[in-house]
């Protein structure tokens, strides 16, 4: 049996790895640059900038993080998944489904307007999976970001 519940400070070793297994999975194994103290601070300190669920079946399977946003059209916050992820050993048992669901409750009982995420445009299953849950893409939309060196760039020409 497949239980949530909110992440506790102990976990925090456990997301790490969850959230290397996932870079790893995506392509970009040597990309995190995370550690236990920043995942610590961001998710338990004095001012959280994000939250986190684990799915256990007595042992942690999966987990999501995610944390809101603010849409000016709608005039609400909106919650985002920033990283979804289910191990390999647990997958077609319903965690993604289930953590999905879990998010979508919470969305709503916060006052949420929309609940949102992006996925790697090769990702063909996820991309079904999340069809499938009734997700429909933003395909008039690019992700735009701007780190490291660039943002220091950006930043030195105020």
């Amino acid at each position: 049996m497949i239980i949530l519940r909110p992440a506790v400070a102990a976990d925090v070793p456990t997301i790490l790895r969850f959230v290397r297994e996932l870079a790893a999975f995506e392509r970009e194994p040597d990309a995190v640059e995370a550690s236990e103290a920043d995942l610590t601070a961001a998710l338990f300190g004095s001012s959280p900038a994000a939250e986190a669920v684990i799915a256990s079946d007595g042992e942690p399977v999966g987990f999501a993080l995610f944390f809101h946003n603010f849409s000016t059209w709608s005039g609400r916050r909106g919650l985002y998944l920033e990283d979804l992820y289910v191990t390999p050993a647990a997958r077609g048992r319903g965690v993604g489904k289930m953590l999905l669901q879990h998010l979508a409750a919470i969305a709503l009982d916060r006052g949420c307007a929309r609940f949102e995420w992006s996925v790697l445009d090769w990702n063909a299953d996820a991309i079904a999976f999340y069809r499938a849950m009734g997700a429909v893409g933003q395909d008039d939309w690019t992700v735009q970001r701007v780190s490291g060196d660039a943002l220091r760039q950006l930043a030195e020409r105020v």
